[in-house]
């Protein structure tokens, strides 16, 4: 990875103009990973001892509109991480009363007490490019010009040894934003590192103050934490730090409690697994919460203990807990419906030959066509997390050949850009056998030929069907029923292949 030309070009036009500037933040963390983690900076930030006004007068095509010392320079760049970046003043924060905000946010003295206001050592680092007196015009000295890192904190060594921990005192840095609890957990889990032991002893003991926190940014948090790769992972974290019950206590209520026969795990470690396969197999954020969140009811209507206890209608009343919890952390209404019609649903019965094409059909349209893919997604993982070695077994790979199948529209003459009405019409007769019989024959022509399925076509040959023998006509149509049939069962042999049926 190669630092990009548009940064370059804005730290070398402020050192021209006399000021310090640096890379700084998580793009520098990025930067640094190596190449097995590395991944390209969502965006780059820059600090600078230039103040705000100052650096407005160096970049004219840049806005300033916030009360954190920050201008944001537009660069021109076609690509979208690059088209605007922020530059922020140095700067401390005082205490943070209300645990989110500071009370006041002043000018720093130098990068050093900038990057002492950070949260973790690895976001703690900032990029030198030494070179002052590159031209701007020349894109190849930009590219080749050397960087250094300045790191106060030792960022490095954590980042090599995976580790997250605070900038000095823990205790301090969780009290001064208490969402830095949950950020510790997302890098955690989006980076595949260990917390360092005094953070980890701190965010245990702080983590009541996540409830100072709006919803809207626990949800964020959280969300990142279940879209990362090692998602699962995060969420038991959440649960070791103790923390988990401020934000999903419901969740940590399925924690120890045993299954029946057909599960190998306790509930809350059935919901990791499915959510370890959600996150595996990239299923995209509704799929992966379903699959955390579609036994969450089970602890409250369990009867019995052993292999014979029971769950009745878990499906029912976890949706209902899904729904308030969704609710609670702010999500978008879209998205919540989703995830409960998925938790709803995901208890669908399906055997071969048990089961009749109208069955699946009523289930398509209670689910909805558009949510089925994401439906047996929740039953894949909801398998995994059983503890069966298969997600997708035969009778699984046959529901979705049955599914795609009712799905699609029959071949008839339904098909046609001319009905039965308009038949009558231009022949001037009424109903009777010869209006199917001419529509038979209409469909074969538009299955050897889809693109003769026109008005202007099918209406002429309307008008020449009508002019010939009742007993040709019928011999006509018999034969293109037999087309039909033909290719009704070609059409389904490909879409059995398709699922290996």
């Amino acid at each position: 990875m190669t630092i990009p030309n548009e940064v370059k070009i804005i730290i070398t036009k402020l050192k021209e103009s006399g000021f310090e500037a640096y890379i700084v933040g998580g793009c520098v963390r990025d930067f640094l990973l190596d190449s097995s983690a590395s991944k390209e900076p969502k965006d780059w930030d820059i600090t600078t001892n230039a103040k705000p006004e100052q650096i407005q007068k160096v970049f004219r095509d840049s806005f300033y509109e916030n009360n954190f010392l920050t201008v944001t320079v537009r660069t021109g760049s076609k690509k979208p991480t690059l088209g605007e970046i922020e530059i922020t003043t140095y700067r401390s924060e005082a205490k943070y009363s209300d645990k989110r905000h500071p009370d006041e946010i002043r000018f720093a003295k130098n990068l050093e007490e900038d990057l002492s206001r950070r949260d973790f050592t690895v976001n703690a680092m900032a990029i030198e490019i030494p070179n002052s007196k590159l031209q701007i015009p020349n894109k190849s000295k930009i590219q080749n010009s050397k960087f250094k890192i300045i790191d106060p904190f030792d960022g490095q060594t954590d980042l090599k040894n995976k580790i997250i921990k605070t900038v000095g005192n823990p205790e301090e840095r969780l009290n001064e934003d208490a969402l830095r609890i949950l950020r510790a957990v997302r890098f955690a889990a989006t980076l595949g590192f260990t917390i360092e032991e005094n953070t980890a002893k701190a965010i245990k003991k702080n983590g009541i103050w996540l409830d100072a926190i709006s919803k809207e940014r626990i949800k964020d948090e959280f969300l990142k934490i279940i879209m990362a790769d090692n998602a699962s992972f995060g969420i038991e974290l959440l649960r070791e730090l103790d923390i988990l019950k401020f934000i999903i206590p419901e969740l940590q209520e399925n924690y120890g409690v045993g299954q029946n026969k057909h599960h190998i795990y306790d509930c809350y470690q059935h919901a990791l697994k499915a959510l370890e396969y959600a996150a595996k197999k990239k299923f995209n954020m509704p799929v992966r919460l379903a699959s955390l969140f579609h036994d969450i009811g089970k602890p409250r209507v369990k009867v019995g203990e052993g292999k014979e206890s029971t769950f009745y209608n878990h499906e029912v009343l976890g949706a209902k807990m899904a729904f308030q919890i969704l609710n609670r952390l702010k999500f978008p209404n879209k998205d919540i419906e989703k995830i409960v019609n998925l938790i709803r649903h995901h208890m669908f019965y399906y055997n071969v030959d048990e089961v009749s094409e109208s069955s699946v059909r009523r289930l398509v349209k209670k689910v909805g066509p558009e949510n089925m893919e994401e439906l047996l997604q929740l039953r894949e993982a909801d398998r995994i997390g059983s503890g069966v070695p298969k997600a997708e077994p035969y009778k699984l790979r046959h529901l979705k050949y049955i599914i795609d199948k009712v799905s699609r529209d029959p071949i008839s003459v339904k098909m046609l850009k001319v009905n039965g009405s308009r038949v009558m019409d231009i022949l001037k007769i009424d109903p009777g056998p010869k209006i199917g019989w001419v529509l038979d024959i209409l469909l074969g022509f538009v299955l050897d030929d889809p693109k003769k399925n026109t008005k202007v076509f099918l209406e002429k040959e309307i008008e020449r069907l009508g002019k010939l023998d009742g007993a040709l006509l019928k011999k006509m149509a018999e034969e293109s029923k037999e087309e039909k049939n033909e290719a009704q069962t070609k059409e389904d042999k490909i879409v059995k292949s398709k699922y290996w049926v």
